[in-house]
């Protein structure tokens, strides 16, 4: 069926595009990739995994097409197709399909449906998180004018579905779905824009609003002086007038005046965050964010949507949420309003959840129930990590080890100057081959064997077994490797290496944003010599291990009081090594906001 509607659009772009430019002019993949009449008659020569997912999916296209042609939704079948041939599955997007997970759990999701009800609040993932106070004030709000208010605290798994995986998406909205409609429930109200997509489009009858029909109708509590503000829309929003006209009407009433910004309403940017592009193409979805900050300038940014919020902040932009201009004008006028980040916004999930189990009682209440089997692989590392544990238990237990402080871990090792180094050297070498993070033997380097020999041995033992990896997926373990480090990025890798040689290398050894274990192997499936990739991993990691060792190296005289020059050097090194991600990606930014051009 999605080929079908794929060769259908392709046919029906194809003959409707005029070239006029006007699209390109506005987006920024088409203005890499080409009209979309150009797109389409390349379609089979491009690489389809790295193409479909760097599309934001935001319909921008559209808005500003003559013909209204709407190349997100070819984007977004041919999504559809990479993910059913199995190929549409990137390690990149573990994060955001991880955070899904917890959304669609027992753990996070809880309805609560009192007797007679036949409206929910849903307040999807990401407000209740971020400002659970205000969740809990607007829900109260609704519950004075909406008798019988019900609460859902669950995921509409919009992730999922943008990311090309329907059977997922189907599986975990239509039970949503399924449930609520057997139980009466006519209405449901969103606070979230995505959700309201989803379940405009996939709802199967039941009707949905957003919360901002109804605070249109009831005046915020506090005033403020007259301020000037301006509106980023939600991208999935831009065809939705009268939602955005209820927005301005309640920034109004909370007395600001909105000054529009070029790209508003149907022709509004996204924020960066649509399509989960900026996993797979962290550079293309920097530009949209760019676009943004150089369009409000200075100005305070509100928008509707808690995920475009966090972004925009995240951007050094001052935006807030709509809700908390509503609900405290003041301190959100002044930047001061309270909102939480991850890992913290899962804790106030759960908290609210627990609320509503003790002051919201149901005549139907429940936990979504698990509707996938857990892997086979997943379990296994579960078992498998459990039974090591206990084995390194009973080993430390019935040797004595586990009796003796770090102090006396070094008068062993003091006692054994050249099998001590030798078995800390193998378990370095070993180490990153099967994937054990390297930061805790380095560590344990400083503890045990001091700053200077501490250096030594863990930067020999880093390298010995990067190295190890390196050859690992060259030489035997080659198509094992490839299968796992398929996708963008690691193309990306690869050009970067073909490009740069040991400078590459070099580059992600000296900033820690790059995930070691992976690119040991990773590099070894480039062309890159072996020297270009043994000499640049040894010197460019000394700094990182320098720093972990001199710092932990005073962690054996801190219990008795006595802060040594190391503690002060390390924690030196230590700030420094932290602060060289930040500064990478400040001076990236601020290079490719010097090719954005509005």
């Amino acid at each position: 069926m999605s080929t079908e509607r794929r060769e259908k659009l392709r046919v029906s772009i194809s003959e409707e595009c005029i070239e006029c430019g006007l699209c390109q002019k506005a987006c920024r993949f088409l203005r890499k990739y080409g009209t979309p009449k150009e797109f389409v008659t390349k379609l089979a020569d491009l690489e389809m995994e790295e193409l479909a997912f760097s599309c934001s999916l935001c319909g921008l296209c559209q808005a500003v097409c003559p013909k209204k042609i709407d190349t997100s939704a070819l984007m977004l079948v041919l999504r559809k197709e990479a993910v059913a041939e199995g190929q549409g599955r990137f390690g990149e997007h573990c994060v955001i399909r991880r955070y899904e997970s917890k959304g669609v759990s027992p753990l996070f999701t809880w309805y609560t449906l009192p007797e007679g009800c036949d409206t929910v609040f849903f307040p999807g993932c990401a407000l209740p998180g971020s400002r659970p106070q205000s969740t809990r004030r607007l829900f109260t709000l609704l519950a004075d004018k909406i008798p019988h208010l019900g609460m859902v605290l669950d995921c509409c798994t919009k992730p999922s579905h943008d990311l090309g995986d329907f059977t997922r998406f189907s599986t975990y909205f239509d039970e949503v779905v399924d449930y609520l409609t057997f139980r009466g429930i006519e209405k449901v109200i969103v606070a979230c824009p995505n959700c309201y997509k989803v379940f405009k489009r996939y709802g199967k009858g039941v009707a949905v609003t957003t919360v901002w029909e109804y605070l249109e109708k009831i005046p915020a509590d506090q005033a403020v002086a007259t301020a000037t503000v301006t509106i980023h829309d939600p991208c999935v929003m831009r065809d939705e007038v009268v939602i955005q006209d209820q927005v301005r009407h309640i920034i109004n009433q909370c007395n600001c005046t909105v000054e529009e910004m070029p790209h508003s309403r149907k022709k509004t940017v996204c924020c960066g965050e649509g399509g989960s592009v900026g996993w797979i193409d962290p550079e293309l979805a920097e530009t949209w964010g760019t676009i943004r900050k150089q369009e409000a300038e200075d100005q305070k940014v509100i928008t509707y949507c808690a995920g475009c919020a966090n972004l925009l902040q995240g951007k050094k932009i001052n935006a807030s949420h709509l809700l908390d201009l509503y609900f405290e004008p003041h301190i959100t006028l002044s930047g001061r309003e309270r909102v939480s980040r991850a890992p913290f916004t899962y804790w106030n999930r759960l908290r609210l959840k627990r609320y509503l189990q003790k002051n919201l009682p149901g005549q139907d209440s429940r936990k979504r129930p698990i509707l996938e089997k857990r892997s086979i692989g997943a379990t296994y590392k579960k078992i498998s990590l459990f039974l090591s544990l206990g084995v390194l238990a009973i080993i430390l237990r019935f040797t004595g080890i586990a009796s003796l402080d770090p102090a006396g871990l070094r008068d062993i090792v003091q006692h054994y100057p050249i099998l001590a180094p030798f078995i800390y050297l193998l378990l370095y070498a070993i180490a990153p081959s099967l994937f054990v993070p390297g930061i805790p033997l380095a560590i344990l380097a400083g503890m045990l064997f001091g700053p200077f020999w501490g250096t030594i041995l863990a930067l020999s033992g880093a390298t010995i077994g990067a190295t190890m990896a390196f050859l690992l997926g060259r030489y035997i373990g080659r198509d094992w490797v490839a299968r796992r480090l398929s996708g963008p990025n690691w193309k990306k890798l690869e050009e970067g290496v073909a490009e740069k040689g040991w400078k590459m290398v070099a580059l992600t050894r000296l900033i820690p944003v790059f995930p070691f274990n992976l690119l040991n192997y990773g590099f070894g499936l480039t062309g890159i010599p072996f020297w270009h990739f043994v000499l640049p991993t040894f010197v460019f990691m000394l700094p990182g291990c320098l720093a972990f060792v001199v710092f932990s190296s005073s962690f054996l005289d801190i219990p008795s009081g006595n802060v040594t020059k190391e503690f002060y050097i390390g924690s030196g090194l230590l700030v420094t090594l932290l602060l060289l991600p930040l500064l990478y990606r400040r001076i990236r930014r601020k290079v490719n906001s010097c090719h954005v051009e509005l």
